[in-house]
Parts: C-alpha cells; structure tokens; sequence
C-alpha cells in the first residue's frame, strides 16, 4: 500500500483539489501543504505586548483549528461561529494596520523582562517572519492532512508514457549537488529550470508556492512513497521526496531531478534523501497535465527501490536519462501483466500438508533450471557486480577455511588423530564445489558445524567402548543419515517447513551463535588452565620446579587475539555506519572486514610476538593415503542396526539446519527472485554426504549464520531513519554461483600451503568465531526484543510489532521464545553425550509448540504480526 502525507495551512482551494484525488490499493503519498495568501501579514503590538503580565506569558497564543483556521487563543471558542463572524472576530491584519515591535520583545532597564538567547532567537524569528500564526514564545500548531493517490499505470494511462518521453530531451538535472539545506537545493534547481525565462517574476513566485509563508519553511506540497514493511506496518521511502507548485507566470511545465552528493535530513519521514523532483506547471494548465499527475508518473518511477539504483550509479546526464527510458518501458510491460494484490494477513487459511512422490524434486528443478545460465552471468554483470564478487569470494573464502581449520583440530582431538584438519578442508572442497555447480539454491552454504563435531566425538565415544572399528561405524551411519534424507526429499517432507515460522529460525540462529561463542571461551579457557598456572609448582617457596609449564604470556597474547579479532573484525564492518571516508571506501572496509582482521591478527601474533612461543594450530599431512573407501564388512548386524538409529537422529538434524538455513536465505526482506529448491537440495545434500561417508571424511550441510551473511554480502542496501533508529532494506540480491565457485577452489589451492595455514594462531581462529556470531546478531528480531527488557519505553523503535502488539504479549512471546532456547542449550551443551543426540528431535518438537501451545498464551493476531515474515 503506498500512502501520502498532506500538510497545509489555509485555503479552500487546496482543500478542494484534494478532495478531488483518486485512490486505490497501491497508492504514492502526496503530503500537500496549501500556499498562504502571499501577501506579507502582521498583527498589532498588543497581541505581543509583555506589559501588565506579571508572570511573563503572552496571553494571546494563537491555535490552528480542524479546518485550518487559526485562532487567537482568547477567541478560540469563536471556531464555532458561522464563517462570517470568524471572518469578523479573527482577521488576519495587514501590514498597514502595524506590525510586530522588536522592542516589546527586547528587555528593558529598569526591571523590564528579560529573555535567555533562546528565547530571544525564537522571538527575532517571528518578528523576520512576521508571522500572525506564532506566538511570542515561537510556538504554532500545523495541522496536516493524508491523502492517497494512485500509481501511474504505464501501460493503460498514455500521459504517463508521454510525460517521461517529452521530459527526456528537456529535462533539467543536477547530479551530486553538493547542497544539504532544503533552500539551497530548491535554489539550484529554480536556477537550473529556470533559465531563458524571461519573466522575472517566475523565479520568486515559484519559490513561494514551493515552501510554506511561515517560520517553520517547510516544502508546502510534497509526493512521498510509503511500503508495507513485513508484519504489515508501513515504511516511509525516505530516500526521494517530490514537491509541485502552479506558477501563474510560467508557460510550460518543467521538471528538474537533483541528485544529492551527500544524504540530506530534511523532516521526519526525510531523514536520508538522496533524489529531489521538483516540478513546476503554469497556473492555467489542463487537469491530465497538471503538477499532481506530473509528480505521479515521476513518483512511480521512482518508487522502485531497484531503478534508483541505476540512477545512484549513472555517471552523466545520458547515463541519467538512459536509465528513465529503460524503466519507463520496463514499467509499461510491468503494469500490462496481471495486477498482484498484497495480502495483508498473510493469509487466513492453516497451512497444509499432503505427502507426495518427487514433486517436489522436478517441481524445484524446472524452477532453477531456466536460471541455472543466468546464475553465473549474474555475479558477472557489470563493475560494482564484479568488486561485489570479489569481497564475497574472499569474505567466503576465510569464513569457510578458518571454521574448517578449528574444526578439523576439535575433531582431531576428539577422535584420536582418524578425522584430520586435511580431511575436513578435502570434506569442504568436494561439498562446497559440487553444491555450487548443482544445487538449487548457491547461495547456501556448506560447512562442518559445531553439532557434527559433537557427533562425532559420540561416534568414537560408542566406537571405542564397543570395540567397534570407527571408520566403518562412522561411514555406516552416514549412509543411514543419507538414505533418510533422500526418502525425506522423494516423500515431499520438507514441506513440513511451513509450519514452522519465525521464531523457530530465530531461536535457532541465536543458538548458533552462543555455540561459537561458547567454543571459543572453552578453547580460552584451556589456553589459561595449560599455561596460565602450573599445578605441579609446590608452594613451598624454597622447592624450584625447572621443568614448569607456567608462561602466562602465552595466555595473555591468546586473550589478545581472541579479543582483537573480534574487535577489529566488528569495528570495519560496522564502519559504513559511520560518516568517516567516502560511502564507497566504507562499503569496501565493511566488505574486506573479515580478511582483513585474520589477516592483520595472525601477522601481529606471529611476527609481532615473536618472542613469545606460540603452538601451531594443527600439524600438517600431505599424504593422499586419506582417499580410500572403507571397509564395512567388518561390522555386525548388531553395530549396523546402532548406526541406523544414530544416522535417523542425525538426520533430523540435516533436515532442520538444511531446510531452517534456506528459509533464512529465501526470507521475503532478501528479495530473492529465482525461486526456492528446498526438496533438490535435501537431495543434493544427501549425495554429496554419502560419497563423503564412503571415504570416511566429516559430513558437510548448510550453515548458520554463513548462509544470511552469504546474502547480504551479494545485497545492495538502502538505510532509512526512523525516529532516529537506522535499518537497512535490501534493494537487490545478486543471486549467483560464482562465489561459491570460487571460494571453494581456492581453498582447494591452499590445500598446498598447510604448512603456512598452521602458523595461523588458534586464538585467531576462534576470535573468528566471536565476529561471527556477533555479527549474525544484526536482523535477528528476537536478540532485539530482548534488549527491550533493559531499553527505556520511550526510546523503543518504530517496527511493526511495537505498532501493533501490546507491550505485555510482545514481552511474554520473548519470554517463551528465551525458554525454548534455555532447554535447546541445555541439551546442546550438555556434557553427557547420549543426551546430545536428541537435540535434533527437540529441534523437530519446537514446531508443534508454536503452532498448538503457544496460541493460548498469545492471540493469533498478536502472533502474526510478531511471528510473521
């Protein structure tokens, strides 16, 4: 739904135009100010007069009424008279009958009042503008107005077409102005429009009827776009505005488009403009051609959010104009297709479920398939694609490598030296590459997670108290895991995924993060139990102990790299929020914040510590004896009905992460535009798994938070503020399979370079794992309503749930989800493992939950709006 905004001061004429509007479902907001009689205005002294007041107050504060009248506040009762005898009781006075005195306003000797700077600024201000609506404190009232208009429809309503066509040639455009005030961009654009009129005249009557005739000098009849936001609000589209005037003295129309080099903050809903229109149209003009129609074809091309991005990268004029033509047609085909309703509701009706046979499978398939070409076109495109490319493939590149690294040395530990930081690197270049070349969403990304290191530390755990041999133990349960995510992919299972909403994929996400977290103090805190103290020192003070293992300085650099990765990590990528450098050089610091901070880390605690010993993360092994099947006959019937139960957990584990990370990635704020593969991919994860299994090489399958952050690195993003809150919409996804590609070959190349890749401090490695799991927060709701526990009310923010659900069930939901995730910890973390292999099956029955307990907490309503995409 687009909406509107109307302010105005007086005249019945502006009331009559508007009345006049059409409105529609889509609509543009129009927020019209109707002009004041020009003519200059002022009011006797004694309105003003500070004398006989004992306390200092002007007892004459004028009021606007409904009806945008305005009223001395002795006469206010008088807005219920007739219009004659408020016409006689509340004349604005003219100029000649005396205007406002500055030296009733100036404190005088001899116990006059006197006035702080403020005051007396405000009150110099009223006196400039002579403003009979403003009393002597500097305070008036606007009374504002919303209207709805209707967006253009290019292909039905010629004129639409036909204005942009015969602005093109004439069009005035001021690209990267490097004006910030409201006047001085209306300025530049009256002079750039303006010139080889003659009339002398044109100039100030068009800037008058732009802005309102008071203090407040605000743009007086603006065109705004407004969005439904997910939950059902509504954002305002703060990034253009368009003001229209009539001007009696001009004989043709006019339109100039400003590009500001420099954000501008020009009102609430304005707070970061980066294109003005402004329009002007002659007085005696027929009503197809008028400011408002003019101002609507323009708003609707620029409502979208896409199309403004080619206009933010033209570099000249024809560039300019080039792209208003493209879209122009675009929007011509766009608007002859079916019309799309929004649903509001998000729909009435319980969602369903029926069990198929591969339709899900060749229904994904002949989905992607038409886009499998323009997956790799895509990352390709143009320049700013290309540099866009190259950040992701290296941001991929170290946040899949260094996790591997860390992981490959937990289960090193874990399982004696069998699963090798080698074979979890050949684990993630065969996953990673086949993935990308065949899988239907490539934005996906594959990894060795923290839940299958636990897995395979209970594997060998059973393995060894069983005495059964490990590699088959474990390739059997893998190929188990694997035959049942295939019977779930043929039966259509992942179709159970609709009911789970929101708040599971949220409690799930935070739940990743605390596991980084957690592994990376856990890591910490056996650095400082090995070196920071040696049990073995006697405390006696005369016994000296040479071969002690105490060097705390070892410890301290850990906690310094630990900590300075995550630092420096956080510090580059939230530095496009910052007003330091260009936005380009923010963008690539953001973009490069992760290589840069291992990069400058694992060369500081190498070379800059120098004298201090530090271990090697792993000890490299070149051998290719690590590529050979395993041999299963060894197993019993008994070991093989085991590895069937633990490959059904395990299962249900893929099948969560796999079908929770794609929903995050095909989430409707990331735009994606070809399509979801949820049923091809669980079937793609499960060969590539099995061929692993075969080999005995740790599983692989999609990840949190990689895969999101995969997205917003490929994502160009528009920042709005609301209130004084900043959040970000995401204009565009590139989706392609390049980066993937890419990434995954070369970690196939540093596969040459382990001995390099081992001088890389472990402490790095898991301060890798702080910036990831701080940098997964941003976007993920539930974290932001926890911090509304510790947040004053009244610097809440404006999203939709706080709009539409009441403070007390907005609270309980948090609540109950921080309960469900208290219990997921508590079966994740715990130390006894027969305990974890059922944390996937509580992952399954947080489902149910929501969808049958929950709702008689919480109205249905309240949980569509809070729990809702």
């Amino acid at each position: 739904m687009k909406r509107a905004g109307r302010s105005e001061i007086a005249g019945s004429e502006a009331r009559e135009s508007a009345a006049s509007q059409p409105v529609a479902l889509q609509q543009i907001s129009l927020n019209e100010g109707a002009n004041q009689d020009q003519q200059e205005r002022g009011q006797d002294n004694e309105a003003f007069t500070m004398e006989g007041s004992t306390n200092g107050r002007v007892n004459d504060s004028p009021t606007y009424t409904s009806d945008n009248q305005i009223l001395n506040a002795d006469n206010l009762n008088q807005s219920f008279m007739s219009n004659k005898d408020k016409e006689s009781g509340n004349r604005r006075r003219h100029r000649s009958e005396g205007g406002v005195s500055t030296k009733s306003f100036m404190s005088e000797e001899g116990g006059g009042l006197k006035k702080g700077e403020s005051h007396r600024s405000s009150l110099m201000s009223v006196s400039r503008f002579d403003d009979a609506f403003v009393d002597a404190s500097g305070l008036s009232l606007i009374y504002s107005r919303h209207e709805k208009v209707s967006l253009k429809d290019f292909s039905n309503e010629v004129r639409a077409f036909r204005d942009v066509s015969s602005y093109l040639n004439n069009m005035s455009l001021l690209l990267d102005t490097p004006e910030t005030s409201v006047d001085g961009i209306i300025e530049a654009c009256l002079s750039k429009m303006l010139v080889g009129v003659t009339d002398s005249r044109t100039y100030d009557q068009a800037k008058s009827a732009l802005f309102t005739h008071d203090f407040v000098h605000q743009l007086s009849r603006t065109l705004q776009c407004t969005s439904i936001s997910e939950g059902g609000g509504f954002d305002y589209d703060q990034n253009w505005i368009c003001a229209m005037c009539s001007v009696p003295s001009l004989t043709s129309r006019r339109v100039c488009i400003a590009r500001l080099l420099h954000l501008a903050n020009l009102g609430q809903t304005c707070q970061e403009v980066h294109f003005i229109i402004v329009i002007l149209v002659p007085t005696k003009e027929k009503s197809t051609k008028s400011e408002l129609e003019v101002a609507r074809t323009f708003g609707t091309i620029f409502s979208d959010i896409e199309f403004r991005q080619e206009l933010i990268a033209a570099r000249t004029d024809e560039d300019f104009k080039h792209a208003l033509g493209n879209i122009t047609h675009e929007m011509a085909t766009r608007h002859g297709k079916a019309e799309t309703k929004v649903d509001l509701d998000h729909g009435e009706s319980e969602p369903k479920f029926k069990i198929g046979f591969f339709g899900g499978i060749v229904g994904d398939v002949k989905r992607r398939l038409p886009h499998y070409w323009s997956d790799y076109k895509d990352g390709l495109s143009d320049q700013k694609t290309i540099f866009k490319t190259i950040s992701c493939t290296l941001f991929l590149y170290f946040a899949c490598i260094l996790p591997s690294i860390a992981f490959g040395v937990l289960n090193a530990a874990n399982t004696e030296g069998i699963l090798t930081v080698e074979k979890v690197l050949y684990s993630q270049v065969i996953g990673g590459i086949v993935f990308a070349l065949i899988g239907g969403t490539p934005q996906v990304v594959l990894l060795s997670t923290a839940p299958l290191a636990i897995y395979n530390q209970i594997i060998y755990t059973l393995s060894d108290q069983f005495e059964i041999n490990f590699q088959a133990f474990f390739a059997c349960v893998g190929l188990f895991n694997c035959l049942f995510l295939a019977i779930f992919s043929v039966l259509d299972l992942s179709l159970l995924m609709q009911f789970s909403t929101r708040s599971l994929e949220e409690i799930f996400a935070l739940f990743i993060s605390l596991a980084f977290t957690v592994d990376a103090f856990k890591d910490t805190a056996k650095n400082f139990d090995k070196y920071w103290c040696d049990s073995d020192i006697s405390s006696n003070l005369t016994s000296i102990v040479e071969d002690s293992d105490c060097a705390r300085e070892i410890s301290l650099l850990y906690l310094l790299l630990l900590l300075g990765t995550l630092w420096l990590g956080v510090t580059l990528y939230t530095f496009k929020d910052t007003p330091y450098l260009t936005a380009g050089k923010r963008e690539i610091l953001a973009d490069y914040a992760l290589p840069m901070a291992v990069i400058v880390m694992a060369f500081i605690g190498v070379l800059g510590f120098d004298d201090v010993k530090v271990s090697k993360s792993f000890k490299p092994d070149t051998s290719l004896s690590i590529f050979k099947f395993v041999d299963l006959t060894s197993l019993s019937w008994q070991a093989t009905m085991g590895a069937a139960g633990l490959g059904f957990c395990l299962s249900l584990l893929f099948f969560m992460d796999q079908n929770i990370s794609s929903a995050l990635v095909n989430s409707p704020q990331n735009k994606m535009q070809k399509g979801t593969s949820y049923h091809w991919d669980l079937l793609v994860i499960a060969g590539i798994n099995a061929i692993l299994s075969l080999m005995c090489f740790p599983w692989v399958h999609a990840t949190l938070p990689h895969s999101p952050l995969h997205v917003k690195a490929m994502a160009d993003v528009e920042e709005r503020v609301d209130q004084g809150h900043i959040y970000q919409i995401v204009v565009r996804v590139r989706e392609t399979r390049v980066t993937c590609l890419f990434s995954h070959i070369l970690i196939g190349l540093s596969l040459m370079i382990t001995s390099l890749l081992a001088n890389i401090p472990t402490s790095v490695l898991y301060g890798m794992f702080l910036y990831i799991a701080v940098t997964s927060l941003s976007g993920n709701e539930m974290f932001e309503r926890i911090q509304l526990f510790f947040t004053e009310q009244a610097a809440y923010p404006p999203n939709h749930y706080i709009r539409r659900v009441p403070q007390k069930k907005m609270h309980t939901f948090t609540l109950l989800q921080l309960l469900q995730l208290v219990v997921l910890c508590g079966f994740g973390f715990s130390p006894f493992p027969y305990l974890k292999m059922f944390f996937p099956v509580l992952l399954l029955l947080f489902i149910p939950i929501r969808n049958k307990l929950i709702p008689h907490f919480i109205e249905q309503k309240h949980l569509k709006a809070i729990d809702g995409h």
